[in-house]
């Protein structure tokens, strides 16, 4: 089969389209544009939208600009199409200089994501509805039953669309504060003071992109006597205050166990049975793994979660798979948990992290695990902080994924 042509594809649809970048700047116009706008390549690319584009002076309600500019901007934040309310965005006519010409549209405006995560192009397209509400407004447009009054139609369907747009705002609002409140919330559980005792731990926790909640990622870490330490990584099912709310519940329990039961499995245990009492912590998985430099033993207990990595200087990595346990309050029964231990050296590194950081969307996660691995190999004799920087990197979520990121990382 021959390769498809994607530039003659582009040029050829019949809705007209825009590329535009991050900066909106225009980059690329497609013929249907340039036909209902009555523009030539040369009068648009390279120029800003709302240069080539501004509202119409002579319009005191003229919102096009301020309305399609918070849509590209919900685009570039939150990397997902945005669908707007018809709009009424008059454009200007060649002649008489200065005029602007009626004109109502439909548009959707979509992201192009790179590698990063993060919105390289933004494809906007839009549907010229003109012709149709004039043809409705003059009588040309063909209504069956009840006598309409097109000019109070035309009129009634602006003021919805504006409705519409307006209540659309105020629902992102009451989700963005939702957002704002979740997130200052999860920061403040999230802090430890035995970790700010440490200085050889990297931490990185990424809310995830293209959401308007947070969810339940977390990490942690207690000192214990005689110099030993413990570390938890876990994530909570579900997303926003609620997953939040939860999360904090099972990491202060969590954080308490460990200080009266030091055994892994026995901490699990405990947080297994307070988990089946709480609404919303069913299938929570955490892995919390005990660290004692006396006998150079790693100790550790799983439930349900992605198996920390023990990297060594040379670049192999060992996998602490040994005490696989299914996810929090997920058995109908409870069943002590089981507990594996693992010989480190001085100079290793312990890293422990949540799903959102190698899962992709249909992809086998086999697959994300090895690119994982293959990351740490690369990087595993870095110092923390530039290790957790590089992997973020390499995996291509520095600037966040679908899902949360809890990260921790330990220079043994």
């Amino acid at each position: 089969m021959a390769e498809l042509d994607y530039a003659a594809l582009f040029a050829a649809a019949p809705s007209p389209y825009l590329i535009i970048n991050p900066d909106l700047v225009i980059v690329e116009v497609n013929e249907a544009y340039l036909a209902a706008t009555g523009r030539t390549r040369d009068d648009l690319l390279g120029k800003q939208i709302f240069t080539a584009f501004p509202d119409n002076p002579a319009d005191a309600h003229a919102d096009g600009v301020r309305n399609l500019n918070a849509s590209l901007q919900r685009v570039l934040s939150l990397g997902k199409q945005d669908t707007m309310a018809l709009q009424k965005y008059d454009i200007p006519v060649a002649h008489p200089p200065g005029a602007f010409e009626e004109r109502w549209w439909s548009p959707i405006n979509t992201p192009v994501l790179g590698p990063d995560g993060a919105v390289e192009w933004i494809i906007h397209r839009v549907e010229d509805v003109t012709p149709f509400l004039k043809a409705i407004a003059s009588g040309g447009w063909p209504l069956t039953g009840r006598s309409i009054d097109r000019e109070v139609l035309v009129t009634e369907l602006y003021a919805r669309a504006r409705e519409l747009q307006h209540v659309n705002e105020e629902l992102r609002l009451a989700h963005t504060r939702e957002r704002q409140v979740a997130t200052t919330l999860q920061e403040a559980m999230l802090q430890s003071p035995d970790l700010a005792r440490h200085d050889n731990v990297a931490l990185r926790y990424l809310p995830a992109t293209g959401s308007l909640t947070v969810c339940g990622d977390w990490f942690d870490m207690v000192d214990l006597p005689d110099g030993r330490f413990g570390v938890a990584v876990g994530d909570v099912v579900g997303h926003g205050l609620e997953a939040a709310a939860v999360m904090g519940m099972l990491r202060s329990a969590l954080s308490a166990t460990i200080r009266a039961l030091e055994r892994p499995a026995q901490a699990l245990d405990v947080l297994n049975l307070y988990a089946r009492s709480i609404e919303g912590a069913q299938n929570t998985t955490v892995v919390w793994a005990m660290v004692d430099p006396r006998s150079s033993l790693i100790v550790y207990s799983n439930a349900g979660h992605p198996p920390p990595v023990l990297v060594h200087p040379d670049g192999t990595c060992q996998m602490l798979d040994e005490a696989a346990d299914p996810p929090l309050g997920s058995r109908p029964h409870h069943a002590p948990h089981p507990q594996a231990a693992l010989s480190y050296r001085p100079g290793d590194t312990l890293v422990l992290y949540t799903d959102g950081l190698f899962e992709r969307r249909g992809e086998d996660i086999d697959a994300g695990l090895t690119r994982l691995v293959d990351a740490l190999s690369r990087h595993g004799t870095e110092s923390p902080e530039l290790l957790a920087d590089d992997v973020l990197s390499d995996l291509g979520v520095a600037g966040g994924a679908r899902d949360d990121i809890a990260l921790l990382i330990v220079r043994l």
